[in-house]
């Protein structure tokens, strides 16, 4: 068995060329991270998932004139009050996009409130699958983070989530 005897400089070339190494291997990954292709399908749509709640909401966005159908319904008439309206135009101001693209979602579950939320994390989503470069403003809105509040289970000897039943002393 031969033993080589390795030097401080022969140690300070071989870290110098890892560190090479290692600062190209990080600019290539850099570069692949920053680049975002869109996901259209072969109609010319982005598809993506919103919940809420309990609501879940399948929404398809193409390029149009800005018409939104909730389960076969124009929104205005399905989601008549004009608070939940303005949650599902959200996205579409935060990115500058209003009237410019068509959407077509179905949603169950959960009651109106939370489909509407449901509705407006779908279109985020699918915005962001269609146009990459809006994922900032959309992000920076709050709009692609699943509010992850649900309704708390009721626990066994309570009257509810978290009420008592009455107590007694005599």
């Amino acid at each position: 068995m031969t033993t080589e005897r390795v030097g401080l400089e022969d140690l300070k070339v071989a870290v110098k060329k890892a560190a090479s190494v290692d600062k190209e291997t990080t600019t290539v990954s850099e570069s692949s991270a920053e680049v975002r292709t869109p996901k259209i399908d072969a109609q010319g749509r982005s598809y993506a998932t919103g919940k809420r709640k309990n609501a879940i909401a399948r929404v398809w966005i193409k390029p149009g004139m800005g018409k939104i159908l909730v389960n076969g319904k124009t929104f205005e008439h399905y989601f008549a009050r004009p608070v939940l309206q303005m949650i599902i135009n959200q996205p579409f101001k935060a990115a500058n996009r209003i009237t410019q693209y068509d959407v077509w979602c179905t949603v169950v579950g959960g009651g109106l409130s939370g489909q509407a939320g449901a509705v407006r994390h779908g279109i985020s989503k699918a915005l962001t699958f269609f146009e990459p470069d809006l994922r900032p403003a959309l992000k920076q809105g709050g709009f692609l983070t699943r509010d992850s509040r649900i309704v708390e289970r009721k626990k066994y000897g309570q009257a509810k989530a978290r009420r008592r039943f009455q107590f007694s002393k005599r």
